[in-house]
């Protein structure tokens, strides 16, 4: 596993945006972890995950795109952390763009907010975690509508590596549905590789009790 990957797991964990012990997600499965994106709440730890997100972009996607489009609400700041570190890494000026979720009458009128797109732009979009593809169903048609432009892939930061509306994963139900690579900086499988019964900051975080719920768990949920 790449450091930059192992990195991230660990930051996730400083950040208290990956929990382990007893949730329930939004569709209704018990799950043994929980990845809360909205824990990331600081400039500094803001800085730090665009710099992953960037790491991965530029890793699973390379540069060749104009818009990092982040759907409402979590995207926004995923999206202008992501092409702000973009811009410092690899200097490449990126746009970023995300929808409201209710149009503005007034002002900066529109669905929009950042830049506008235009036609003929590449656009990638950035997500936290997917699990069901719902968000990528609702915003898919708004970026559309705007014209001729070309959704190049899907970015997040967790593949929780469970079935969304089907039997397959929810990245590669998407994938599949709209024709267009998916990827994660990382995945469950790369965050239980790393922590059980490793030790981090004098704490094992995944040991063989948690291991075996987390296997139960993709036993009845796994892709």
């Amino acid at each position: 596993m790449e450091r930059y990957k192992e990195e991230f797991i660990e930051f996730m964990v400083d950040s208290d945006v990956l929990k382990f012990g007893d949730f329930v997600t939004k569709s209704g499965r018990k799950t043994p972890f929980f990845v809360n994106t909205g824990f990331y709440r600081t400039g500094a730890q803001l800085r730090k995950l665009g710099g992953y997100y960037a790491k991965a972009i530029h890793d699973k996607f390379g540069l060749d795109f104009d818009v990092l489009f982040g759907p409402a609400y979590k995207g926004i700041p995923l999206s202008v952390a992501a092409s702000i570190a973009i811009s410092e890494q690899y200097d490449k000026d990126v746009k970023y763009c995300s929808n409201r979720k209710e149009v503005k009458d007034h002002g900066d009128k529109g669905i929009l907010l950042g830049s506008p797109l235009m036609a003929g732009d590449k656009v990638l979009l950035i997500e936290d975690v997917t699990t069901a593809g719902t968000s990528i169903e609702e915003t898919l048609p708004i970026i559309r509508a705007q014209g001729d432009v070309q959704v190049c892939g899907l970015v997040v930061s967790v593949d929780r590596m469970e079935r969304g509306k089907g039997e397959k994963s929810a990245l590669t139900e998407i994938s599949e549905t709209y024709g267009f690579p998916t990827a994660a900086i990382v995945t469950m499988a790369e965050v239980v590789e790393h922590l059980y019964n490793r030790p981090y900051n004098g704490k094992v975080y995944i040991d063989d009790t948690l291991k075996a719920a987390i296997d139960a768990y993709y036993a009845q949920y796994g892709a």
